[in-house]
């Protein structure tokens, strides 16, 4: 499955935020944040509510519709 799962890196560009910023609020490593921004990797369920949180968005915020996959 090569599609597009989650909208992280959409939403960290309307928030006006990167990648970096992201990674220094969850602790984690700049790369691992990087490849879930390209969908390369995904953040399991307890990341992306954290994920959510710390941008100040809903967490269905951060995935494409099922309808789109």
């Amino acid at each position: 499955m090569n599609k597009d799962i989650n909208r992280l890196k959409v939403i960290l560009a309307e928030k006006k935020r990167t990648n970096k910023w992201l990674a220094e609020q969850l602790g984690k490593d700049p790369g691992t944040v990087s490849k879930w921004c390209t969908n390369t990797m995904q953040p399991n369920l307890e990341t992306l509510v954290k994920i959510a949180k710390v941008l100040e968005v809903d967490t269905k915020d951060l995935l494409w519709s099922i309808k789109n996959i």
